[in-house]
């Protein structure tokens, strides 16, 4: 179990009616994904080319903040609000398609970008799964 799980078994009041599993691995999804675009950003920033990435580079900072902030509204279950969560999960989603569409421009020259790529996509379907389980 994971602590992102841990954390939402122990909190003290009913949560809302949402798969528990799909809750955590969207959680927990959002902030790998955060780390790796910032990261990916960074490696951008260290190619030689670096000019040919400033789309990518924006674009994974833009995904990183935006899945930071999912992640973080997730985690907190006092004072839900289903119309904040869906519009910020959507948010994400969209974020995660963007970008990975943007890195995968550059994965045959970029290992870096193939792994954010990848990191968006899952993502983007974790957003998915728990949009789809909040309806």
């Amino acid at each position: 179990m994971t602590h992102i799980r841990s954390m939402i078994d122990a909190y003290p009041k009913d949560l809302i009616d949402v798969d528990v599993t799909k809750l955590a691995d969207c959680i927990s999804a959002c902030f790998e994904c955060a780390q790796t675009c910032t990261g990916c950003a960074d490696a951008c920033l260290g190619e030689d080319m670096v000019a040919d990435l400033v789309k990518c580079i924006r674009t994974d900072l833009d995904c990183a903040d935006i899945c930071a902030t999912t992640g973080n509204l997730l985690s907190r279950q006092t004072g839900y609000n289903a119309e904040v969560t869906r519009a910020q999960l959507e948010a994400c989603r969209v974020a995660c398609r963007v970008c990975a569409e943007e890195c995968e421009k550059h994965a045959g020259m970029h290992d870096h970008c193939q792994v954010c790529a990848e990191a968006c996509r899952r993502c983007e379907q974790a957003c998915d799964a728990l949009l789809t389980a909040l309806k």
